[in-house]
């Protein structure tokens, strides 16, 4: 089963279209702590792509490879969006990368509050089981929330959280980390061993080292998400779409 995900997940990958996004340069936003609110103020974001031009981008929820099957709202282009204090952060990581033969790919980072309610609605279809073979064989749709994957909130959409892994140069090729992005099950938990190579633990534990020395901490239940550790919006849950226009100077 393992060996068929991987295919298809390389195949689809190959047909993400990759962008960048342009950066911005104007003031921060102001009264935007309520978290009860999404806010649509975007002028503390910029393109990840323009502050870590080494980052690779594959924007899964731009494309219909993901856990849902289609392109989830609120992600208008293939680009991804980040506050400036996580970029700054991801751009040390990103070097430190480059030095261990490395470069940061990158397949979410800010999500708009309109995608985290695509991904709720997705969730209450128990029917709609299109991706259940390469996301979440093991479990049955009714537990997903139960058991955590799938929430009202997400801390993607507080700008400072990312999803990536680490693509080795000399290869041409991500890093086997014995399991795919976005898969539900405790085969994903970072401290999961069971089934595991060496190889691949190393591999886990070579993005999780370059990742926490850069200021992220991690998820316990995802090897692939990192959130800066002192980040800007803590309580502040936004709502704008992931597209240029989202960040550009005005």
């Amino acid at each position: 089963m393992l060996k068929k995900i991987m295919k298809f997940a390389a195949l689809s990958a190959a047909a993400v279209i990759m962008t960048s996004c342009a950066a911005s340069d104007i003031p921060a936003p102001e009264g935007t702590t309520a978290e009860s609110t999404a806010v649509t103020d975007a002028s503390d974001f910029v393109s990840l792509a323009e502050a870590v031009p080494d980052a690779i981008l594959e924007i899964r929820y731009y494309s219909t490879y993901n856990f849902v099957g289609d392109r989830i709202d609120g992600y208008e282009e293939p680009c991804a969006l980040i506050t400036k204090e996580a970029a700054a952060a991801l751009k040390n990581a990103s070097d430190d990368a480059v030095e261990k033969g490395y470069r940061l790919k990158i397949y979410d980072a800010y999500r708009p509050q309109t995608a985290v309610k695509n991904f709720v609605e997705w969730a209450e279809d128990t029917d709609d089981t299109r991706m259940k073979e390469y996301f979440y064989p093991e479990l049955d749709k009714s537990v997903l929330f139960d058991q955590g994957y799938i929430a009202e909130k997400s801390g993607h959409s507080r700008g400072s959280t990312v999803d990536l892994t680490l693509f080795d140069m000399s290869k041409g090729k991500e890093l086997d980390m014995g399991g795919t992005f976005d898969y539900f099950g405790e085969l994903s938990h970072p401290d999961y061993t069971g089934g595991l190579t060496s190889e691949q633990i190393q591999n886990r534990n070579a993005l999780r080292d370059i990742m926490l020395e850069n200021g992220f901490k991690p998820l316990d239940t995802e090897w692939w998400h990192f959130t800066l550790e002192n980040e800007p919006y803590p309580d502040t849950y936004f709502d704008f779409p992931v597209r240029n226009e989202s960040v550009e100077t005005n």
